[in-house]
C-alpha cells in the first residue's frame, strides 16, 4: 500500500474505559454507535422463516428485495428518473471498498467524518483529501463522499449544499455518493436525500443506506445502494466475481423490514428521547452541543483538548469518544452515542448532574 493503515483508533481509547470501569456503579459505554434495543420481532421472524437457505443467494437480490428497495426509494427519498439498486453486507463494507472497486486516484471526504472514508481511499492506493461541505470550494477528483446526517456531528446538509456537490459531480465528471445511514434519525432538522435533487438524471450519483440503525439490524449486515444504473451494473459485476453476497435470510428481513415505518418511527423516538435527557445534563457541565440535529450522537465541546474531557467523563464512569478519530478540525469535541439503553442514558444524566 502507498500508505500504511492508520491504527484502529478505539483500542486508544481503552485505557479510558478501564478508568470508567472503576466507578462503584460501572461503566456506562456511550462510546460506540452500536444498537442496543431489540431487532423487531416480525423481521427475527422473517429470518427464521428463510433459515432454510441452501442454494446461493444473487448478488443483485432477489426481485422481491430489488423491487422492495425501489420502491422504498421513490416513496422515502423522493428518486425519480432511471436508477438501480444493490443489497450490500453492511454500509462499512461498501465504504471501505468503493475506491478500490472504481479504481478511484483521489478520494474527498467530510473534514469531519466516519474514519473508514479514509481508510478506504488508502485501501485503494488513492489521495485522501478531507474538505469542507461547500463543494463550491473543493478541487478535482474522481470521486467524492457527502454523509448527511453526519457521524459523528449530526448535521443535516440543506438542499442547497447537496446541490452544490452534484454540480461539483457534473463539472468534474466524477462519482458523488451521499451515505444518508441516519437519513430516517430526525430530530430538529429534515434531511434531504441526493436522490430527491438529481432532477432524474442520476449519472455517477449513488446513496448509500443502512438498516443496522433504523431497524436494529447491525448484527444482520444489511444495506443497500441506490443511484446510476450503470456505474452499479459495474459494482455489482466486481462483487459477483469476489462473492460479495447478502445471506437470502437476510434479504427475507431486509424485504420486510423496509415495508414497515412504524418501528423506524418507534425507533426515531426513542433515540430523540435520550439525546433530550442527556443535552440539558452535559449543558449544566459546561459542553456546548453543535449540531446534532439528527442520527444518534451529540457533539459537543467545553473548548478543550477532547482528551481531557472523555478523562473528565470517565472519572464519572462514562466512556465517549474523542472528536479527534473524526479528524484534526474534532481535536476539542467528543462524540456522545445515544445507542445505550434508557435506563443507562438516565444514569449517565443523574452521573453528570451530581
Amino acid at each position: 500500500m502507498r500508505s500504511s493503515l492508520p491504527d484502529f483508533p478505539w483500542d486508544a481509547l481503552a485505557p479510558y474505559g478501564d478508568k470508567a470501569r472503576l466507578h462503584p456503579d460501572g461503566i456506562i459505554d456511550l462510546s460506540e454507535g452500536t444498537p442496543v434495543d431489540s431487532t423487531p420481532e416480525f423481521i427475527q421472524e422473517a429470518f427464521r422463516a428463510a433459515s432454510n437457505s441452501p442454494s446461493y443467494p444473487l448478488t443483485a437480490g432477489t426481485a422481491e428485495l430489488r423491487a422492495t428497495i425501489k420502491e422504498w426509494a421513490t416513496t422515502h427519498l423522493g428518486a425519480t428518473g432511471d436508477f438501480d439498486v444493490l443489497p450490500l453486507i453492511g454500509s462499512k463494507e461498501l465504504v471501505a471498498w468503493l475506491p478500490t472497486i472504481l479504481e478511484s486516484k483521489k478520494v474527498l471526504i467530510p473534514e469531519i467524518a466516519y474514519p473508514t472514508y479514509h481508510v478506504g481511499a488508502l485501501i485503494a492506493q488513492a489521495q485522501s483529501v478531507p474538505v469542507e461541505i461547500d463543494a463550491t470550494s473543493w478541487p478535482a477528483a474522481d470521486l467524492a463522499w457527502m454523509n448527511s446526517p453526519s457521524n459523528p456531528t449530526g448535521r443535516v446538509h440543506t438542499a442547497q449544499e447537496i446541490s452544490a456537490c452534484i454540480e461539483w459531480a457534473r463539472k468534474n465528471n466524477a462519482v458523488l455518493i451521499s451515505d444518508e445511514c441516519y437519513f430516517e434519525f430526525d430530530h430538529t432538522a429534515t434531511s434531504t436525500s441526493i436522490m430527491a435533487l438529481t432532477a432524474g438524471n442520476n449519472t455517477n450519483i449513488l446513496a448509500v443506506h443502512s438498516l443496522s440503525k433504523r431497524s436494529s439490524m447491525a448484527g444482520y449486515r444489511a444495506a443497500f445502494l441506490i443511484g446510476d444504473s450503470q456505474l452499479i451494473a459495474k459494482i455489482r459485476e466486481l462483487r459477483k466475481h469476489a462473492g460479495m453476497i447478502v445471506g437470502l435470510p437476510v434479504q427475507k428481513a431486509m424485504s420486510v423490514a423496509l415495508k414497515d415505518d412504524l418501528h423506524v418511527a418507534e425507533q426515531r423516538r426513542r433515540y430523540n428521547a435520550r439525546r433530550d435527557a442527556l443535552r440539558p445534563a452535559l449543558e449544566a457541565c459546561g459542553f456546548r452541543i453543535e449540531f446534532s440535529n439528527a442520527g444518534l450522537y451529540i457533539w459537543c465541546t467545553r473548548n478543550e483538548d477532547a482528551w481531557l474531557s472523555v478523562d473528565w467523563l470517565a472519572a464519572r464512569g462514562i466512556l465517549a469518544t474523542p472528536g479527534s478519530f473524526y479528524g484534526d478540525k474534532g481535536k476539542n469535541h467528543i462524540r456522545i452515542a445515544l445507542t445505550a439503553t434508557d435506563a443507562a442514558i438516565n444514569q449517565a444524566a443523574t452521573r453528570l448532574k451530581g
